[in-house]
């Protein structure tokens, strides 16, 4: 009896062997772009007005957000891109950017600052957040990823889309780091796509001392590329390592490509600020610099209705130059 026990308890660890065999064997075919390992955590975080992140007023509603932490395979402290949606929240476009990164040996985090607060979409009517909110996430995201083991803190990369990324912009300015950013560390660098650039802040020329780097579309009629050439001016001016980089024949959402989408749509009542020009007041109140009057989305500046579509060449070549950047930026061999 005592020997058929042993047989039967050596017979597991056997077995057992053999699983972990095969499935380590597995993991050394799987393809690249399969991350090795897949987190989910919840993400302390705040509602509030723009005037209140712009006084440094935390008495807002507390609220948790989500992230999706895909570690790509690979040994050690691996470079970390941090992915931020747009105004339709996390979307299928996303995807193909993530598996681009995990293929590179890059991690990816995916924040979804919306579905916490009880937010699908913002499009028809982004008075339903203010677009600040965003960048309070992304720098509480920052603090779980530079204490996580598997994380090299001085690699990590911002990405936003359209709402995500003006955030992405945005959250390089050295006041706002200062205000809200409380995990020790800095991005190492930004990657705006089609970002609204339309608003100018006090003192928005001072940014990180890291590479920002803008995709657009010269027709978007979304987030008009006007705004950002004035504001990439601007900060050229005062010596900044800022690019941006335009396509000529892409709307709004143009990396949508990379799923083979291709077709331009008008995207039915989306609210797009498309001729505000905005600036920061006293008192951090949001004003219609042509109008010197209080910014709400019911002002006649606001416009409905833009297109949004896929463009797979530019998709293809705007993936490119963003590899290529973080191939150089975070030294991959």
């Amino acid at each position: 009896m005592l020997t058929d026990w042993r047989v039967a308890v050596m017979a597991a660890i056997f077995c057992t062997g053999v699983l972990l065999t095969c499935i380590e064997t597995n993991a050394q075919s799987m393809s690249k772009e399969i991350a090795s390992r897949v987190e989910i955590y919840a993400i302390p975080s705040l509602t509030i007005s723009d005037q209140q992140f712009l006084t440094r007023d935390a008495n807002g509603k507390p609220v948790t957000v989500a992230g999706e932490f895909r570690i790509a395979q690979g040994s050690g402290r691996l470079p970390v891109v941090v992915m931020m949606h747009g105004s339709s929240g996390v979307g299928p476009s996303i995807e193909p950017w993530a598996h681009q990164f995990n293929a590179m040996g890059i991690s990816t985090f995916v924040i979804d600052g919306f579905s916490g607060r009880g937010l699908t979409a913002v499009g028809p009517n982004q008075a339903l957040l203010g677009r600040l909110n965003l960048i309070i996430d992304i720098y509480r995201s920052l603090e779980i990823l530079a204490k996580h083991p598997r994380v090299d803190p001085n690699r990590i990369v911002l990405m936003g889309f359209s709402r995500g990324g003006q955030a992405a912009l945005y959250a390089s300015l050295d006041r706002f780091n200062k205000l809200w950013n409380r995990s020790g560390v800095q991005f190492a660098g930004y990657i705006p796509f089609y970002p609204d650039c339309s608003t100018t802040y006090a003192t928005d020329t001072e940014v990180a001392a890291r590479p920002i780097r803008i995709f657009h579309g010269t027709p978007d009629d979304y987030n008009p590329v006007a705004s950002c050439k004035r504001y990439v001016a601007r900060l050229q001016e005062a010596k900044r390592d800022v690019v941006l980089t335009e396509y000529p024949d892409s709307q709004h959402g143009f990396d949508s490509g990379l799923l083979g989408l291709s077709t331009v749509a008008v995207s039915t009542n989306a609210q797009t600020a498309r001729n505000c020009h905005l600036k920061e007041g006293e008192g951090g109140q949001l004003m219609n610099a042509d109008t010197q009057a209080p910014f709400t989305y019911k002002d006649p500046c606001i416009e409905l209705n833009p297109h949004v579509g896929g463009n797979p060449a530019t998709a293809m070549e705007a993936r490119k130059a963003v590899s290529d950047f973080l191939q150089a930026l975070f030294k991959l061999e």
